[in-house]
């Protein structure tokens, strides 16, 4: 297949189809019966449920239609990928949080990222139980928008905010379901920190809209947990580093089952990593 790549102007165009086929999975994520449904582990030990394969052949179908000559990675196909990826690809998480899912929460999300030349260029994270999606392409912005069912509604610009000022609380959203300590010490560290627990990849949404000033993951995770959010805060005005302030590429870690072994989303792009 031709290598294919998409610039800011093609994803702007790419944006409004794309929300709708995210909403759509959403919806039928909702559709499932939560007290009944199967739930199987994976080779990881994550769960997977009949909600992750509904939404992920959703997604999939879609992008057939939209951009058939684009590959795509998600999570529940990714025994298929053929990486390293070039030009452009898509970047999948059908249902991110199944635990919170499974659980009964509200905090899951449907990620959905358009990586150009190893950057996440474009990024959707949609809440489908809250409502709610965070939306933005790098360099043209990002916003928050409300739906209900499959109607969307009125999209809300966001910004993420500057680094906290002397004495003001630093606020660190954090996972309920996967801590580890060498975050909690990194949180620590940051003056009077307050913890703000968030499911999934509603951590990233609450970076872009100003809400939460850093993210750290200190553990590993996968690109398709990252790679919407990383696009969404970019595009709010904010950034997602490695664990040692570098920047993260993705596409390119077939090798290692397309893991991060860390790292940090600031909401201040001008943010810089202590030592020590």
């Amino acid at each position: 297949m031709q290598v294919r790549i998409i610039d800011s102007e093609a994803a702007s165009r790419l944006m409004e189809p794309l929300t709708v086929l995210v909403v759509q999975a959403g919806e039928a994520i909702l559709a499932v019966n939560r007290t009944a449904m199967r739930v199987d582990g994976k080779h990881d030990g994550s769960p997977v449920t009949e909600a992750d394969l509904a939404a992920d052949r959703i997604i999939a179908e879609g992008l057939a239609r939209l951009a058939g000559d684009v590959p795509s990675l998600s999570e529940e196909r990714c025994q298929l990928a053929s990486p390293p990826f070039r030009g452009s690809f898509f970047l999948i998480d059908p249902l991110d949080g199944t635990k919170e899912f499974v659980a009964g929460r509200d905090e899951f999300t449907v990620n959905l990222a358009l990586v150009t030349e190893g950057v996440p260029l474009l990024g959707i994270v949609s809440a489908p139980a809250l409502g709610l999606l965070w939306r933005g392409i790098v360099g043209r912005g990002a916003e928050r928008v409300t739906f209900d069912g499959t109607r969307i509604g009125a999209a809300e610009p966001i910004r993420t905010r500057k680094l906290p000022g002397h004495g003001e609380p630093w606020v660190a959203a954090v996972s309920r379901s996967h801590g580890d300590p060498t975050s909690e010490a990194f949180i620590d560290r940051r003056p009077n920190a307050v913890r703000k627990t968030c499911g999934s990849a509603v951590k990233f949404g609450r970076i872009a809209e100003g809400s939460a000033d850093i993210y750290p993951r200190f553990g590993p995770t996968s690109e398709w947990d990252v790679g919407a959010g990383c696009a969404v805060v970019t595009a709010a005005g904010g950034k997602v580093t490695d664990g040692k302030g570098g920047a993260i590429r993705f596409g390119e870690r077939g090798d290692t089952g397309f893991i991060i072994p860390a790292f940090v989303a600031w909401g201040d792009a001008g943010a810089v990593m202590p030592t020590g």
